[in-house]
């Protein structure tokens, strides 16, 4: 079985990434995927996109990278975070083809 790797974002890459992180790890391994988990800084995004199989983050990704992102802030405010389940679960449905 394929390990995803997964970059999680946000401003500092310490206190939103870690609540996001967290719930996209439980997410992808109740729904049978074997991930890595990483945090950064969006500062670093860009130069370590290519390295990864997605990337989410609570702030907007730079529009250089080319790895599928999911803008995630709906983890943090708790409003409609089943659409941002969903947008995750597809991208990692079409990652196994």
């Amino acid at each position: 079985m394929k390990t995803y790797r997964i970059l999680v974002a946000c401003g500092s890459g310490i206190a939103t990434s870690t609540v996001i992180a967290n719930r996209v790890k439980n997410l992808c391994q109740e729904n049978g995927y074997t991930v890595t988990v990483t945090q950064v800084k969006i500062t670093e995004v860009e130069s370590r996109a290519r390295d990864y199989d997605l990337i989410v983050s609570s702030t907007r990704v730079p529009s250089s990278v080319t790895t599928p992102s999911v803008f995630a802030i709906n983890y943090l405010t708790g409003v409609n975070a089943a659409a941002t389940d969903k947008k995750i679960l597809e991208i990692m449905g079409s990652l196994e083809k």
